[in-house]
């Protein structure tokens, strides 16, 4: 009864949040500045941390414990994804007032399906103890991939779900205000922001699939796996806009997250071999706040340089689900594509989108 009372009042809290969030704060859908991101994000940071401190009174340090280093690496993992948002709205072009809409539905979507996948994963690893071993080796293969991907710069044109979506149902030229959907013709069309807002919620499925094991190396606990997930969820929309104005100047941040993911890769397969924590809860807090700590550090060292400029860069690295590496050399068809738009008065395609407005 005290399992169902929790979980029945944490997610009347979560709901409550997301009617704040649209039904008050955002009705309107209005462009959110840089200030009131960073007091949102901070609020999220917040709720998440007294949470927490309720659970360590409630259930225990060791819950406690548990709660704030799954919440630690489920929030670090989530700013992969601000990477790929930022490629994503800067390569389609998506209006800065647009943004807060794909992000609200795509990160409400990502809550059922984590929810989902958390369940099942809890499931499972009760079922079959040797899933173990597949978790902690698909981190490790996980991070060596992100690590090794790290400086590849995705070429969306080609992305899979964006062709696929064009091939297969009608979809307007340009964007319909913040409408998913127009009627033309008696007829239903997609507008490009539902084909944005598709890739957003394939990107994070994707994405889950790394983060959630991540968390399962650190507690089994349901309970403790979901809320975690879902207060490093809530506040990423708000820390979007608080960080895409410069996030280019977190590149090396990357790095540091791969390194987080084989960091507990490992610590779950050697955990279960020895079947006893050789690595601990608080060992692995420990060296994921050292590892993000000096990948910020030297992120914001590397990148001084660009921090003069008006506006970031606008191109990206990174792996964007469905999307192969650009392999065009300088001088080859994307270039010249460029040069003939830059001729007719327009932007090439890598620009075409305005930086969020900070």
């Amino acid at each position: 009864m005290e399992t169902a009372w929790m979980w029945l009042s944490f997610n009347l809290l979560v709901l409550g949040l997301l009617a704040l969030d649209l039904g008050v704060l955002h009705r309107k859908g209005r462009e959110i500045g840089v200030r009131e991101a960073l007091f949102l994000s901070l609020g999220y940071v917040v709720l998440a941390l007294c949470f927490g401190a309720g659970l360590y009174v409630a259930l225990g340090p060791k819950a406690g414990t548990e709660y704030l280093t799954g919440y630690l690496i489920e929030k670090s993992l989530s700013l992969d994804n601000l990477f790929v948002f930022v490629l994503i709205f800067m390569h389609f072009g998506v209006p800065a007032r647009c943004q807060h809409k794909v992000l609200f539905w795509g990160i409400l979507g990502a809550l059922v399906m984590r929810a989902t996948l958390i369940l099942t994963g809890a499931a499972l690893l009760e079922a079959f103890h040797w899933l173990v071993y597949v978790f902690g080796a698909f981190l490790v293969f996980t991070g060596v991939r992100m690590f090794v991907a790290a400086d590849q710069e995705p070429d969306l044109e080609k992305n899979r779900i964006n062709r696929f979506m064009r091939r297969h149902f009608r979809v307007t030229e340009g964007y319909e205000g913040r409408r998913f959907f127009v009627r033309r013709d008696g007829r239903t069309w997609m507008t490009p922001l539902f084909v944005v807002l598709v890739l957003v919620e394939f990107t994070d499925v994707l994405f889950a699939l790394d983060s959630i094991p991540a968390i399962f190396a650190v507690t089994t606990d349901p309970f403790i796996v979901y809320t975690s997930n879902v207060f490093a969820i809530l506040g990423l929309r708000a820390l979007y806009f608080a960080l895409a104005g410069i996030i280019h100047r977190f590149h090396y941040l990357k790095y540091g997250l791969s390194l987080v993911l084989v960091l507990v890769g490992v610590k779950m397969a050697i955990n279960a071999w020895f079947a006893r924590p050789v690595l601990p809860t608080e060992v692995t807090l420990l060296l994921t706040v050292l590892i993000l700590g000096v990948s910020v550090a030297v992120s914001l060292v590397k990148t001084r340089r660009a921090a003069g400029q008006a506006s970031p860069p606008q191109s990206g690295s990174g792996w964007v689900p469905g999307s192969p590496a650009r392999t065009e050399e300088p001088g080859g068809p994307d270039e010249e594509k460029d040069k003939a738009a830059q001729g007719e008065g327009e932007q090439p395609a890598a620009v075409r989108a305005p930086a969020p407005r900070t």
